[in-house]
């Protein structure tokens, strides 16, 4: 018989959890974050060179789902959850570099390749009642959308989405609040550390547990983490494959979690070399693998909303990773770049090259344009269409974005979303109403 591998809380709790179980509470129970008693080890020699995406993901993942309930589904779950490219792009100005665009799916972002793994994953997962799954989101922008995206619709579960008003881009908001049936969007007034805060709060209170069943699909959940492991191992495998050197990543982060996946992945011993943070002017990452104390703050408002974060979720797991400050800061880098540098970056590369970028892939090729020639490959880490970002973007280019269908769609439909205090007990409070 197989041992399946068992999961623990960051914060040290002694419960040993199946991956079940992990998927199904998002959070542990002592608050803390969910991780592997150790990460698994995988070889080069594993995996098909001429995979799919969900062919690597299917590899990547078995030891995580090893001897559980979905270790039979596991391909399934990939296939269906990772239908559509991720395509690892070369730079035709730069020799040295491609970008790893990660927005070809349903909303046209990153998050859609975790959202669509769990959702995959909770239809299949057994419960021992009838009562509505909700699931919990806090979202700086682009996990929300992901996340109604994948769950629209689905029997048994309701979506939840918290975010921070007027921190959003406008389609942004559009995306969040335009599916109705199964999904509620509430805009809070406050950033989004308060909506992460609130979240936190609900998936934490045994007494609401008991009456609304809760779960979570942000970052902090290792069903969304662990998917987003697999484009960055099928590029750096297939770089490797071709040209027989890791492949690097400057990768733009928030909350930590799509960076984590891809230090995870060289962590597992596959050929992924160094990886840069690209910061927006949230400072708590850059000022901490400067030298500084790990210090969360409140988070500030920037053009790459998304990654506004103060208090990044996922210190915890890279804490977990990485024990000690001398270690983890030998293996990352992190810069923060400021709002007037994201401009200058879109302008000029749109000027120059006929590139677009989002505001926040810009934050990660301003790095790469600060590198100059290094001798080593990059890849830029592209987390969203530029057409989510329309009211940033195309004053600065001077003409109108192309928007992808899928895209287009959500646009089409009207949108609303419920105002909410930045207070915990208020969103307690809202659960009691009994919805229409």
């Amino acid at each position: 018989m197989i041992e399946p591998l068992h999961y623990r809380s960051t914060r040290g709790a002694r419960h040993a959890a199946g991956i079940e179980e992990v998927i199904a509470a998002g959070l542990a129970p002592d608050g803390g974050l969910y991780v592997p008693e150790a990460l698994p080890q995988r070889d080069v020699g594993d995996f098909d060179p001429h995979g799919s995406l969900a062919d690597t993901a299917t590899t990547l993942l078995d030891p995580f789902f090893r001897g559980s309930s979905l270790a039979s589904e596991l391909p399934a779950i990939c296939r269906e959850a990772l239908n559509f490219e991720v395509p690892l792009r070369p730079l035709p100005y730069r020799h040295d570099a491609s970008v790893l665009e990660l927005f070809h799916g349903p909303s046209a972002a990153f998050k859609d390749v975790g959202a669509r793994f769990l959702a995959a994953c909770f239809r299949r997962l057994r419960r021992d009642d009838d009562t509505p799954l909700t699931i919990l989101v806090a979202t700086s922008g682009d996990t929300g959308a992901a996340v109604a995206a994948a769950f629209h619709r689905q029997p048994g579960v309701r979506v939840v989405i918290l975010y921070p008003d007027g921190r959003v881009s406008p389609r942004q908001a559009h995306q969040l609040g335009c599916f109705g049936d199964n999904v509620q969007a509430l805009r809070v007034n406050g950033s989004f550390d308060d909506c992460q805060r609130m979240v936190k709060a609900a998936l934490n209170d045994a007494e609401l547990q008991q009456r609304v069943p809760l779960s979570s699909a942000n970052s902090i959940s290792l069903g969304r983490l662990l998917p987003q492991m697999s484009y960055y191992a099928h590029a750096s495998l297939a770089w490797w494959w071709e040209h027989r050197t890791p492949l690097n990543f400057i990768v733009p982060t928030g909350n930590l979690g799509n960076a984590l996946a891809c230090v995870w992945v060289r962590e597992m011993g596959l050929p992924v070399g160094e990886v840069h943070l690209a910061c927006n002017a949230n400072a708590t990452l850059s000022d901490y693998f400067d030298g500084s104390p790990y210090s969360p703050r409140p988070a500030i408002a920037t053009l790459a909303n998304a990654m506004d974060v103060g208090a990044p979720s996922n210190f915890e797991r890279l804490r977990w990773t990485f024990p000690h400050d001398h270690e983890l800061r030998l293996q990352l880098h992190a810069s923060s770049v400021d709002d007037n540098a994201i401009r200058e970056t879109i302008v000029r590369h749109a000027r120059e090259h006929g590139e677009v970028f989002c505001p926040h892939t810009a934050t990660a090729v301003h790095l790469l344009d600060g590198m100059g020639s290094t001798g080593l490959p990059w890849a830029v880490v592209a987390t969203a269409h530029p057409a989510k970002f329309d009211s940033v973007v195309e004053p600065l280019i001077g003409r109108q974005l192309d928007v992808p269908p899928a895209l287009a769609a959500m646009l089409d439909r009207p949108a609303h979303a419920e105002p909410m205090a930045a207070r915990d007990e208020l969103l307690k409070e809202w659960f009691a109403v009994p919805t229409a």
